[in-house]
């Protein structure tokens, strides 16, 4: 496809309306009424693995006292889903191309389901380990899945961005919901509740899926080949690991190590894909102007909501004292907005170009950076709320219509592989958001933090251990005030906060640059793509 070629283009709009025959459905599009039916069917997978990805976090505690896990294997717990889960979606994208859409997701389903029921009752750690990985490789046939069939099932560029806009506001919304319906399922019966909801949350489309969602698949998909699958793990696997472990843990020359191995792999994949006349993926879809500019533009929301997410968090439950899941309701207005943001941008697109929607979104990103970067934070969390509001907006506008150029901008049998590598780019920009603003607020409360003078001496006996920590992180200086007198312990919170503070609005201040930039970008790139008919 030549890069001057638009969603809107009569070319597109051709092979748009073609789509039924040019993916060999096995199955018509659906008539109007029973699309709907087929999009509401599958919002299930996709609800279902945004908030497993972060529903867990809240069970940890529970899984240590049930199952005892070292700390090694506490991690791994927690890793071994998304590690899975990003290294596979490029390969189960285009598997879908291959075998069927459909089938793929019904597979997904039916695996994701009796795994989670079988891991709910793991009866130790490296069974939940293993669980947990099995449940990354059943998610991987999920998410790709998903949104390739609404490419195919809504010909239509309207009803498509509108499917679209749904498909986000419930990608973000599970993972929101996540921490607060895990808290709660904690709370009121066990750690594997969590899993085992997802039996009866995944049988609607097991049921209803073989009738209403259609079939389809690339006509003329090739062979697969195994090396360039096995290439695609060992990029994403490295990367995604390499990242997370200098996000959570700071500099250390094994994920550093990691990261330069999954780049060294990733080169070896993208000349193997260039060789290959059938590749697992097309590369030349990055030569599409509109499909990288739109996969960029849909990184960077990710990566300035989840950033953004990482220091309110901590910003709620250590210096507002809030509890896990007082902090998770006081963020549901952002995530309405959200959904709010992403339904208004479909007919807007009617009357604004789509470039300048992304372009206007990631605006508002940069607006509720800037909000933080200069405001005053001592009233207590009103502004970051505030902040986070306008951010979740900005986001809601600028990932929908980005999924929608992603998808429009490709032919309709490669929507697969177009949908593992928006699935890809919503991974690498929430490891990202976490890892680049994590580093830099957690390098700047460390350089910023001054302690009283004094609190050795009035410490307990593992005083040094614990100046260590709280020198390191904002967690580490709470948990070492509680242990000290009244005073050195108000002295303690007020330097840490300072210090934390001092680090948020450096971050802000970063976050606020990229996104500005991003937003010029966009506009400037994609300022010729024309406005929906």
């Amino acid at each position: 496809m030549g890069n001057s070629q638009s969603p809107s283009t009569p070319a597109t709009q051709r092979l748009t309306s073609a789509a039924p025959a040019a993916v060999g459905s096995r199955s018509p599009i659906p008539k109007p009424g029973r699309d709907w039916l087929a999009l509401a069917l599958l919002m299930f997978p996709v609800l279902l693995v945004a908030v497993d990805n972060t529903a867990l976090t809240f069970a940890l505690p529970a899984i240590a006292g049930s199952l005892e896990p070292t700390g090694v294997q506490l991690l791994w717990i927690v890793d071994a889903y998304p590690l899975v889960l990003a290294g596979l979606l490029v390969a189960m994208g285009s598997f879908g191309d291959r075998i069927g859409r459909r089938r793929l997701l019904l597979i997904g389903s039916t695996g994701f389901a009796a795994v989670s029921a079988a891991t709910a009752f793991a009866p130790s750690a490296e069974w939940l380990i293993a669980g947990r990985a099995a449940l990354g490789f059943f998610g991987a046939m999920l998410m790709p899945s998903t949104l390739s069939l609404i490419r195919n099932i809504f010909p239509d560029p309207n009803r498509r961005r509108l499917a679209v806009a749904i498909w986000a506001a419930g990608f973000s919304g599970g993972a929101a919901l996540g921490p607060i319906f895990g808290g709660w399922l904690v709370e009121h019966y066990w750690w594997g509740a969590i899993l085992l909801v997802s039996v009866p949350i995944m049988l609607p489309i097991l049921l209803l899926g073989p009738a209403l969602i259609p079939e389809s698949r690339d006509p003329r998909p090739g062979a697969v080949d195994g090396a360039s699958i096995a290439l695609s793990l060992l990029t994403m696997v490295p990367l995604v690991y390499g990242i997370k472990s200098l996000a959570t843990e700071g500099f250390h020359p094994i994920p550093a190590a990691a990261i330069g191995f999954g780049l060294l792999m990733g080169y070896a994949f993208v000349r193997r894909q260039r060789k290959l006349s059938s590749p697992l993926l097309d590369i030349s879809l990055f030569g599409n102007r509109i499909f990288s500019t739109a996969i960029t533009a849909n990184v960077l929301a990710l990566f300035s909501f989840n950033g953004f997410i990482l220091f309110l968090a901590q910003h709620l439950q250590l210096l507002e004292g809030q509890r896990p899941t007082e902090a998770g309701i006081a963020m549901i207005p952002a995530l309405v907005a959200t959904v709010v943001a992403g339904l208004f941008v479909v007919p807007l697109v009617r009357k604004v170009r789509p470039g300048f929607v992304v372009a206007g979104g990631l605006s508002l990103s940069a607006t509720g950076y800037f909000m933080v970067a200069f405001g005053d934070h001592s009233g207590g969390p009103a502004v970051l709320l505030g902040a986070l509001l306008v951010l979740a907006l900005g986001v809601g506008a600028a990932e929908t219509i980005s999924n929608d150029l992603i998808l429009g901008s490709v032919p309709p049998e490669k929507s697969g592989a177009a949908a593992a590598i928006s699935e890809t780019g919503y991974e690498i920009g929430s490891l990202l958001g976490t890892a680049v603003l994590g580093s830099i607020l957690t390098a700047s409360y460390q350089r910023n933090l001054v302690l009283p003078e004094g609190i050795a001496a009035a410490g307990p006996g593992s005083a040094a251990e614990g100046i260590t920590q709280a020198r390191e992180t904002l967690a580490g200086a709470m948990e070492l005030a509680h242990s000290l007198p009244a005073p050195l312990a108000d002295a303690l919170t007020s330097a840490a906060r300072i210090a934390f503070e001092s680090g948020v609005h450096v971050t802000a201040s970063i976050g606020l640059v990229l996104m500005a930039g991003a937003a010029a970008l966009v506009a400037v790139v994609l300022r010729g793509v024309p406005r929906a008919t």
